[in-house]
């Protein structure tokens, strides 16, 4: 299998259970792989054969900044999930990690995540 990683992508969201997340807001990272079969693209040099990534950074954006969550679970397994179902003939599995660098935790720590697998990877 073949993969397509978009890494270390910025957005910001009002994601979380706290009042302070949800009012304030904070940044968001993601990392997202996508499981793709390259040979014809790569034989053919024609976008037509693979997934744009543009598109799939663009989705990515769209669903952390736009309709809040409170889990950062369900907002990983969303992207996932809309991934899919926009590539379905292409995309045969998707890894999404989801990366809180600045929770309102008591501590020290770098960051705190969630990764979902889903489909063939």
């Amino acid at each position: 299998m073949d993969y397509i990683h978009l890494k270390d992508m910025q957005f910001y969201g009002y994601h979380g259970v706290l009042a302070a997340e949800t009012t304030l807001g904070q940044r968001f990272r993601a990392n997202v792989s996508l499981a793709v079969d390259m040979t014809k693209a790569g034989e053919t040099d024609d976008l037509s054969y693979t997934v744009n990534y543009a598109e799939v950074y663009a989705l990515c954006r769209d669903i952390v900044e736009g309709e809040p969550f409170k889990l950062i679970e369900a907002l990983v397994v969303k992207i996932a999930n809309v991934i899919l179902a926009t590539y379905p003939d292409k995309v045969k599995g998707v890894r999404v990690e989801l990366i809180k660098p600045d929770p309102p935790i008591h501590g020290y720590y770098k960051e705190v995540s969630v990764e979902v697998t889903r489909g063939d990877f």
